[in-house]
């Protein structure tokens, strides 16, 4: 919902025609831009990244170069906020479970595969963690932080 751009490597082949054109986030209906980072690593799944910039700190980095928007969509209890547009008012993970049925539907999930990632992990919770631009989880002052929680 927050999905703002998708990025690619400048330097891959596949997708040079694509750079400067625009797809749509299915979920949302919304045309977002693909843009050419070298953040993205090739050779990593498709060489396609979602960029999220207001729940991500490399994304809202990419985000910064690449000038995409910012759109929060979680409010600070978990729950969609008014940028979720027809998912308002739903839990994060009531929402998720209606997205997979969404997109099974659809045909649109080619495949689901579990990947490692470098994110802290909160080991004393019981809820995931969400990344997000509210400074209760902004700490220690990086740029990330600090631009997008006024600080």
């Amino acid at each position: 919902m927050g999905d703002t751009g998708v990025a690619v490597n400048p330097n891959d082949e596949r997708y040079q025609d694509l750079i400067g054109k625009t797809c749509i986030l299915p979920l949302m209906d919304r045309e977002i831009p693909i843009v050419a980072d070298e953040y993205v690593e090739m050779e990593f799944g498709t060489g396609c990244v979602k960029m999220t910039p207001a729940h991500d700190p490399n994304d809202f980095e990419v985000g910064l170069r690449q000038n995409l928007d910012t759109i929060r969509v979680l409010d600070d209890n978990g729950k969609i906020n008014a940028n979720g547009g027809p998912y308002e008012g739903m839990d994060r993970y009531e929402c998720r479970k209606k997205w997979w049925r969404i997109c099974r539907r659809r045909a649109s999930l080619r495949k689901l595969r579990i990947i490692v990632t470098t994110w802290a992990r909160v080991t004393a919770a019981t809820t995931m963690w969400n990344p997000d631009l509210c400074p209760v989880v902004c700490a220690h002052g990086s740029r990330w932080q600090k631009r997008r929680c006024g600080w």
